[in-house]
């Protein structure tokens, strides 16, 4: 019987598709790599995609403590007046409301106060740890819990569209530091504005020296290596 296809131990930077987890990711490339040392540097929503580092090997995975602590860079859109448990449309809308009074320059001018370090509540649904269970799964068991905020920081923040309409759509890019959740940056932006906000839509464009334009879809290493 034929080996199943292995590839050399190293960093490899994976086009994450929607709706899969980091996990399915980690889970598949095992498979490919035929190798069972295997992580990720940083946890991408199933509703985002882009990049995803996935180490393999010992020597590989043992960094990536070192790589997840690097800045990243995100492309997102935000619509304003619709609120979700989660801050993203895979949560339930919790209120939708359609905001009046927002335009380009009152964006723009809400954008300058988070530009910096600033103090963010990171959203219920996330896998950060209290009391060593994550905070989503409080959330799914409808148990309230106090959730601190983080200081974080926002290096750069650029808006790169505005669209009109009832509930009105903008997409922006940021690059920003460990720990910073782009969910909450969204709902925050829409608070700052009078209303709320989703993030409806979210790419991750950069881990560090990461880069999405030299990403590769998860299924391109498989059909390399059986070409092979």
């Amino acid at each position: 019987m034929q080996d199943k296809p292995k590839i050399p131990h190293g960093f490899y930077n994976i086009n994450k598709p929607k709706d899969w987890t980091s996990f399915d990711v980690v889970n598949k490339f095992k498979h490919i790599a035929n190798e069972k040392k295997i992580g990720h540097a940083g946890t991408l929503d199933p509703l985002a995609t882009g990049v995803l580092v996935v180490a393999v090997g010992k020597a590989f995975t043992k960094k990536l403590t070192e790589l997840s602590g690097v800045d990243k860079e995100y492309e997102f859109e935000v619509t304003f007046g619709i609120e979700t448990e989660s801050h993203d449309l895979a949560g339930e809308v919790v209120s939708q409301v359609p905001p009046v009074g927002i335009t380009k320059e009152k964006i723009e001018e809400a954008m300058k106060k988070f530009v910096g370090q600033i103090d963010q509540f990171p959203p219920k649904y996330s896998a950060i740890k209290k009391d060593g269970k994550k905070l989503y799964e409080y959330a799914r068991a409808g148990i309230e819990v106090e959730i601190k905020s983080r200081a974080v920081t926002i290096y750069e923040f650029e808006l790169l569209s505005y669209e009109e309409a009832e509930y009105p759509k903008a997409c922006f890019r940021a690059k920003v530091s460990k720990g910073t959740y782009v969910r909450s940056l969204a709902y925050d932006l829409g608070v700052a504005l009078g209303t709320v906000g989703v993030c409806s839509k979210l790419v991750r464009t950069a881990v560090g020296d990461f880069l999405l334009k030299d990403s590769k879809e998860l299924t391109s290493y498989y059909e390399e290596k059986k070409n092979e």
